[in-house]
């Protein structure tokens, strides 16, 4: 009996994927529960194991074609078996069975001050016209903006267009569009990091505050150790030590740990720290390091190469990119000094760390030449005030400062 592959329930708020690649072809042998596709979320993209063992007999849907949830994807069957379009096959009946899937990522609601509450698939229709919420008013419950609404807004031509060619000619007069230009189509992980940070700025009063670390001692320290860890098969990076002193920052100021509420702060228990990691092109995503301050430099090292490796091999599960109560982001790799990185909603901040260079510093009225960095912590004036977010930062500083 042939067995349909259907798009599985992928919880709540995500009725779609897109398709990323087929990892086999019609007429290759499949194990059960061997890697069959890869599909994309709006964050991770992750692999599907086929449902039972035998022949891939036929393709429904092809890389970067939208499925919804429930659609057929493919027929596995018994070699010679005849299937015909839409998985109809003769004489033998298919069998319905479910993809066993990782992708149980729940794309988390929204609040912003401003527009209210903000559904997931709100959201992610709003981003895919590029319909600016606050233009709408919606006839929900209390005035949320509800589905309907952005159909109604996108179906009445006001939405503002980015898609095509022809849409970049009806944009203002500075977007010039010339013979050989190139479209790029987005990614669905582009069109979520473009909405993720738009609306990140429309809900948080973003304040930026910088301080500058000499790293001597880490980087003495880091010396001495990095062969020792190596032997424990670990990378010793400097981002363990960031994460490390952040994680120092956060217990001795439990208020950066926190999310802005209607009702209040909520200041979270749990250290779940974010670590932003490029995706090159492609754009990035933040896998999450949890329970972050029960970590060692040894743990935080190991914990900080696997998912970094993982991030970029495409094998981070779901459950990896959630959660998060504070994000660190080193833009310092591509050589960037300082910059005025975007908060991970909900979080109250996110912390920048620049390129480490040697610069000449003044100590003790003499002139010195150390490893210095810039950090950029960058907060939600809702939630902290100035002074507030620069005892923090001090704390970080510190730490790495004083590394013994």
């Amino acid at each position: 009996m042939a067995t349909k592959v259907l798009v599985p329930r992928l919880g709540e708020g995500v009725e779609e994927v897109t398709v990323a690649g087929w990892l086999k072809q019609v007429g290759d042998s499949v194990n059960e529960l061997e890697p069959l596709l890869e599909v994309e979320s709006d964050k991770v993209t992750v692999e599907v194991n086929a449902p039972a063992s035998g022949v891939l007999l036929k393709i429904e849907r092809q890389k970067g074609e939208p499925v919804k949830v429930g659609e057929l994807l493919a027929v596995i069957g018994m070699a010679g078996e005849h299937v015909e379009s839409g998985g109809v096959q003769s004489p033998s009946t298919l069998e319905e069975k479910p993809v066993s899937s990782q992708l149980q990522e729940m794309l988390s609601p929204t609040r912003s001050t401003d527009i209210g509450f903000i559904s997931p698939v709100v959201a992610k229709i709003a981003a895919e016209h590029s319909v600016d919420l606050s233009r709408l008013k919606g006839t929900g419950l209390n005035g949320r903006i509800t589905k309907n609404d952005v159909l109604a807004f996108v179906e009445g031509g006001k939405k503002t267009i980015d898609d095509g060619l022809q849409a970049m000619v009806n944009r203002p007069s500075s977007m010039v569009v010339g013979a050989g230009d190139q479209l790029i189509k987005h990614s669905t992980m582009r069109k979520s990091i473009a909405a993720h940070m738009v609306e990140s700025k429309h809900t948080s009063p973003h304040v930026l505050t910088v301080m500058e670390a000499d790293m001597s001692r880490v980087v003495k320290h880091r010396a001495a150790n990095k062969i020792a860890f190596e032997r424990d098969g670990v990378d010793l990076t400097f981002t363990a030590y960031f994460m490390t002193a952040v994680v120092a920052g956060l217990k001795a100021y439990p208020l950066v740990n926190s999310s802005w509420n209607e009702e209040g702060v909520l200041i979270h228990k749990n250290i779940n720290i974010g670590m932003a990691t490029s995706l090159g092109e492609e754009g990035l995503i933040v896998p999450v390091i949890k329970g972050a301050d029960n970590h060692s430099l040894l743990a935080m090292a190991r914990v900080v190469n696997d998912l970094a490796n993982r991030a970029r091999n495409k094998k981070l599960q779901p459950d990896e990119v959630k959660g998060g109560t504070f994000t660190l982001t080193n833009h310092g790799i591509s050589g960037s000094l300082f910059a005025f990185p975007i908060i991970n909603q909900p979080q109250c901040g996110i912390l920048g760390v620049g390129a480490m260079q040697k610069r000449v510093v003044v100590i003790d009225d003499a002139i010195a030449i150390r490893p210095m960095v810039y950090l950029s912590f960058v907060f939600d004036h809702r939630i902290l005030d100035g002074a507030s977010a620069d005892w923090f930062l001090t704390k970080v500083k510190e730490t790495l400062e004083n590394w013994i």
